[in-house]
């Protein structure tokens, strides 16, 4: 019985994580804290059904052409014996981006542009001897994945909601952006056998282990500068430590995560570092 229960959560939990349905959430959550932060930038409601169908689209096209790794982990097991459900994922976060679009038209611009950039990441994947060109890209993997997340969840919903933009927009940005890389460099970590053998070079492919070091210590310390910039433009104390809790957590698990490339911990903890910030504010304004 203990071992049926177990054996039944732990599915639901795979499902919730490996579908891209958590890291879609996360998505919404980050938006819904820019909205917090700057409450005179009215952003539409629509927006968040947007933002949750394009990362369920993107996510699950992207490992619908993940077909191999070097080191086999329990979500890649899961996506190949998923590769309909991640089909159909990508098709309904297609459908349902779409629709959503249709009432953001007005914008499509920035839309547009973001969609792009979100494709190039996954681009390298595939088979075709146009996109196969893109591995040869030095940094493109993590600052392709770094800039679409901050772009999507911080620059975007600003621009949709109008106004003029202001320097805390800026620094909440850059900020977003050094620490999103941050824990990007630990994923790229992990995942360095597997881009050498598919021909992909990023800044981790290239770099060595002190250079890697130095690489997510920068990173760290720019989040913590811009942050403390955000500050300095009216954001509350309070709120200022609030958002630099992300960071100090993912500097405190560098040396584990380095060891443990579980994917609870990558997909799970080190995702939800995005949104960690987020989740508080949300706690403290209900």
């Amino acid at each position: 019985m203990y071992r049926q229960l177990t054996f039944m959560l732990k599915s639901i939990v795979n499902y919730f994580l490996f579908s891209s349905l958590y890291i879609a959430f996360c998505a919404v959550a980050m938006v819904y804290q820019v909205q917090l932060l700057f409450p005179q930038a009215i952003i539409p409601g629509i927006f968040y059904v947007f933002v949750f169908f394009s990362t369920i689209c993107s996510y699950n096209f992207h490992w619908w052409l993940t077909r191999h790794a070097v080191n086999g982990t329990e979500r890649l097991h899961w996506a190949l014996q998923h590769k309909g459900l991640h089909l159909v994922l990508y098709f309904v976060g297609l459908l349902g981006a779409a629709a959503s679009f249709w009432q953001l038209r007005q914008h499509w611009f920035w839309i547009a542009f973001g969609a792009f950039v979100t494709f190039l990441y996954s681009a390298p994947k595939i088979p075709q001897k146009i996109f196969i060109g893109l591995r040869r890209i030095a940094i493109g993997k993590t600052i392709f994945l770094a800039f679409v997340w901050m772009y999507v969840t911080t620059a975007l919903p600003l621009l949709v909601a109008g106004g003029q933009w202001q320097a805390s927009f800026t620094w909440l940005a850059c900020s977003r952006f050094f620490l999103i890389y941050a824990i990007c460099i630990l994923f790229d970590y992990r995942d360095r056998e597997d881009d050498k053998a598919d021909g992909i070079r990023s800044m981790i492919t290239w770099f060595n282990e002190p250079g890697i070091n130095l690489l997510f210590i920068l990173s760290l310390v720019l989040f913590a500068l811009f942050t403390v910039a955000l500050g300095s433009t009216g954001t509350p104390f309070a709120i200022t430590c609030i958002l630099l809790v992300p960071g100090i957590v993912a500097a405190a698990l560098y040396k584990y995560a380095k060891r443990n490339f579980s994917d609870y911990l990558y997909y799970f903890v080190l995702d939800g570092l995005m949104m960690l910030s987020a989740l508080i504010m949300i706690v403290l304004y209900i």
